[in-house]
């Protein structure tokens, strides 16, 4: 270290022409000062030096044992750091972010401490603000990094919602959403409003079925008329109300019973609480005033007290009922009870009624149908609304004759009707000149083809729109129409595939093993060969071969092939099969089964249709 002592005593000279303040100079920066030792930086940066300190005299004595205009070396540190100011700062400022190489320096800036242990680098300021550190080069240093990460972050959802939203208002054209107004339904409307007028006068309204295909506005018609029968109820002070249970989720007597008694219980509750308030009220006065009391039900403050201990003791009794545990006849008991708890005029809307039959029987209409026996306080009447319109067929004769004593059919909607239920929703829907103008025409002609469905058209509108959106596109065309029809299709395959009983998926693998393997114009009995080898290889039940030309027609009617009766001469006649639905996606979905899954050799069981 020979050469560095001499060259700090030169530098030291140097330095002793300045002034007695003992400031440094503004002359070349040796190189020792430059790239200091690290344990000199280390010294220099974690020391904690007192504001006290750094304000004395450097030449003061006791400092560091150096008089004179040149302060020299501070205790503690290596003599490669002798050239280097002691930097002023707090306790809590002992760690200084790092000065990148490329920052331009002030020409008045003159030292430089690095300190190799910490990656930290300090840049002393000019002696005139000695201690302080440059905001805007700190401030350049801290938020370099966060600038980069915002800019890394940017483009997933920063540029999906750069562009112009195409919709206004998506929800309108979703099955949920109930409109003021349904265009070609007033008759089928007026018919239910006919019927269920008589609600408003007290009495009981006449049970309806609803009949219709899909997406004919069966259950959009009801739900309104619904909203405002209870909508008039309120207007003219009739107790009245309605509730609306889907029997493909809720398909059970069970479900259906108890899911109807907790909200009754709970409208109960609710209107034993407000009843409660207005009475804590009418005492609170009455106390005051017994006057009060004049012109009411009560004629005493015990009457009204009276009045509240009962109600709350009705509050206690409620028991809400557990979707499962409990014996069916107690839960109609508690239903019975919540029912009839007040006067009022009940509506029971038992949406997809057919499948509460096929699952459940008959038992839960035949209740419900014959409540009115009973109740002392409360009326019941029930919508049924189906797509079967040969579900009754099932019923029981009593249930069938009370429960249809009026039925209402809504036929399908041609392609201008759709049209126009496509153009009321889509000026809600869209916003201005989203929508070129064969968009609609075109949905409603696809609707069309599938018996009339109005949510059909919806969907495919909707699904039109959605993915003009994706492609940042400002107008929904043609072409995106014809995409969302693909689409929807898909989607509806691969649910009905999905759902389908194992035996189905069996026989229709069969047909698409043949298919795959170049066969045409199947038949049932080479359907029959591959399906039974099938069974085999998966150890299903085999049925026989009238049970599985049966599941092949149920395929042709959901669409997912196509079967044919021909012709054979002597040979008697024959379903000639083929595959209405893609096949790879068909495929895919039948092999997401856990049990077929695992059949992976075709060609063993082509052979088979050899075999006779």
């Amino acid at each position: 270290m020979q050469g560095t002592d001499d060259e700090s005593e030169t530098h030291a000279e140097d330095s002793g022409d300045g002034d007695a303040t003992g400031s440094v100079g503004t002359g070349p920066i040796p190189e020792e000062s430059a790239s200091p030792s690290t344990d000199a930086a280390a010294h220099t940066v974690d020391q904690p030096i007192d504001d006290a300190d750094s304000e004395a005299d450097p030449a003061s004595p006791g400092k560091s044992g150096s008089v004179g205009p040149d302060p020299g070396p501070v205790s503690g540190q290596d003599e490669d750091s002798q050239s280097v100011p002691a930097v002023d700062q707090d306790e809590d400022s002992q760690s200084v972010p790092a000065v990148e190489d490329d920052v331009p320096i002030d020409d008045d800036w003159t030292t430089r401490s690095s300190d190799a242990s910490l990656g930290t680098s300090v840049e002393d300021t000019p002696s005139n603000a000695a201690g302080s550190i440059d905001e805007d080069l700190l401030d350049e240093i801290v938020f370099e990094d966060d600038e980069d990460t915002d800019e890394a972050s940017r483009g997933l959802f920063d540029d999906l919602l750069s562009g112009e939203p195409i919709f206004e208002n998506k929800e309108v054209l979703r099955p949920s959403y109930t409109p003021r107004k349904l265009p070609h339904r007033e008759e089928q409307i007026n018919n239910m409003a006919t019927i269920l007028v008589a609600a408003l006068r007290g009495d009981t309204p006449s049970n309806i079925l609803i009949y219709g295909k899909t997406g004919t506005g069966k259950t959009a018609s009801a739900k309104f008329v619904s909203e405002e029968l209870e909508r008039t109820s309120e207007k003219y002070e009739v107790p009245c109300d309605v509730e609306y249970i889907n029997c493909e989720v809720t398909d059970t007597q069970y479900r259906v019973l108890a899911q109807l008694a907790n909200t009754f219980i709970e409208n109960n509750e609710d209107h034993i609480e407000n009843r409660l308030d207005e009475l804590e009220a009418l005492k609170e006065r009455a106390e005051d005033d017994p006057s009060a009391l004049d012109g009411t039900e009560f004629a005493t403050l015990e009457a009204v007290d009276g009045e509240i201990d009962s109600l709350e003791a009705d509050l206690d009794s409620f028991e809400t009922v557990p979707m499962t545990g409990w014996p069916t006849d107690r839960v109609y008991s508690t239903f019975f009870d919540a029912v009839d708890y007040t006067e009022r005029v009940v509506v029971i809307m038992l949406d997809e009624i057919d499948k509460l039959v096929e699952k459940s029987g008959d038992d839960t209409l035949y209740n419900l149908s014959r409540m009115n026996n009973e109740l002392e306080n409360s009326r019941v009447s029930i919508i049924g609304i189906s797509n079967d319109l040969k579900f009754t067929d099932f019923l029981d004769p009593r249930v069938k004759s009370s429960l249809g004593e009026e039925e209402i059919v809504f036929p399908p909607y041609d392609a201008n009707q759709l049209r126009d239920i496509l153009q009321a929703r889509a000026d809600v829907a869209f916003k201005d000149d989203a929508l070129s103008e064969d968009v609609i025409p075109l949905c409603a002609a696809f609707a069309a083809q599938e018996h009339g469905d109005a949510r059909r058209a919806l969907d495919l509108l909707r699904t039109a729109g959605e993915l003009a959106e994706r492609g940042q596109i400002d107008r929904v065309a043609e072409d995106h129409v014809r995409q969302a029809q693909e689409k929807i299709e898909l989607d509806r395959v691969v649910e009905v595939v999905r759902t389908l009983p194992t035996q189905s998926k069996l026989v229709l693998f069969a047909i698409i093993l043949l298919e795959k393997n170049g066969v045409h114009n199947i038949n049932t009995g080479e359907v029959y060969n591959i399906y039974k080898r099938l069974c085999e290889e998966i150890d299903a039940d085999v049925l026989t071969q009238r049970r599985v030309t049966d599941l092949i027609s149920e395929l042709d009617m959901l669409g997912i092939v196509n079967a044919v009766v021909v012709s054979k001469g002597r040979y008697g006649r024959t379903k000639e099969i083929s595959l209405s639905v893609p096949l790879d996606e068909t495929e895919a979905v039948l092999h997401s089964d856990s049990r077929l899954g695992d059949i992976e050799d075709v060609q063993p069981f082509i052979q088979a249709r050899f075999d006779q």
